[in-house]
């Protein structure tokens, strides 16, 4: 089966199969005709000769952090669900946080020709930098604001600030804080300050023996708990950066037969799917990680588009807001 053919049964021009082939404007009865020739002969269009034609690939890489975090899996809903609508296929890239491999499938995704990239960031060296301005392709960037490129990412600073106001209103003073390393400007840095501001808003005292700085794992919730425990004077709450880190701080409460929230709350960033099943339910901010997906998926789109193709588009910035969920654990 090849286009001529399709074009015979359907009794459209070759131009015609062409086009919608290639995601061009075909009109709603010509372009029934062919998707139904196409769904019964399951014919697959050669993407190398359509690429030879159109000078595209129809694909756009996706660079992500970890593939195993709840995360990760939304933000690529997002994107594919913009991207297939739009006659593009998703190439995905799981990095498992090492920054050689992120700068690996940078030099890949430029090598094969993709489309775009979508670079879903942690950790931003001066060697990404340099990487992703020698890509001749659109790059968004997502979970970070990178100066230079287009990026969507949450209110990080404000998220945080939000959380801690509401430990505060429920009468906490004594509040804990495990984060991130600062490589990390939204999670490591930008929580952090949020937490260190609101305190100072409130004159409460920053307490340096409240504050511990691990990694993402759950472990590291647990094992960073286990020393706020030893401290003097224990937090009545703990605010984690992180859903995931949440879940290890309330693990290693349980173990060590604290009740939540009644002897120690807990809160945590993400709204995860786990944050609502686990007892008690976590008092969380819900971030909109599909929305983020989306969003990028719609700048690639528009500076794929030579119409839109300026400099708006190349250095559009959107930040996402996030909201309060109120559970058990606070």
């Amino acid at each position: 089966m090849n286009i001529i053919e399709i074009a015979k049964i359907t009794g459209v021009s070759k131009s015609t199969v062409s086009r919608y082939l290639n995601n061009g404007y075909v009109g709603e009865d010509a372009r029934n005709r062919i998707k139904k020739v196409i769904e019964e002969t399951g014919f697959i269009p050669q993407r190398h000769a359509i690429s030879m034609r159109t000078k595209k690939t129809n694909l756009i890489g996706v660079i992500l952090p970890k593939i195993s975090t709840e995360t990760a899996p939304r933000v690529v809903e997002g994107i594919t669900e913009v991207m297939s609508m739009h006659g593009y296929d998703v190439l995905i890239a799981n990095t498992n946080l090492l920054i050689e491999k992120e700068i690996e499938y940078l030099k890949l995704f430029k090598k094969n020709q993709v489309d775009g990239i979508i670079f879903m960031a942690t950790k931003v060296t001066d060697n990404h930098i340099k990487f992703m301005n020698d890509v001749d392709v659109p790059i968004v960037v997502v979970s970070q604001s990178i100066s230079g490129f287009p990026c969507v990412y949450h209110d990080d600073y404000n998220a945080s600030k939000e959380i801690v106001e509401y430990l505060i209103s429920k009468n906490h003073k004594n509040i804990g804080f495990i984060g991130v390393y600062e490589e990390d400007k939204s999670v490591g840095v930008e929580r952090k300050r949020g937490y260190i501001d609101k305190l100072k808003e409130h004159n409460i005292d920053i307490i340096k023996e409240n504050i511990k700085i691990g990694d993402f794992s759950e472990k590291s919730g647990y094992d960073l708990t286990k020393e706020l425990l030893k401290n003097k004077n224990i937090p009545t709450a703990i605010f984690a950066v992180t859903d995931n880190l949440a879940f290890g701080v309330i693990e290693c409460l349980k173990d060590n037969m604290y009740s939540i929230p009644n002897d120690i709350a807990v809160v945590g960033i993400g709204d995860s799917r786990l944050s609502k099943v686990i007892t008690p339910k976590l008092t969380t901010m819900h971030y909109s990680y599909k929305t983020s997906g989306k969003e990028a998926a719609k700048i690639i789109l528009n500076l794929l588009d030579s119409d839109k193709n300026d400099l708006l588009n190349k250095k559009k910035n959107i930040k996402l807001v996030s909201r309060l969920v109120e559970r058990d654990s606070v």
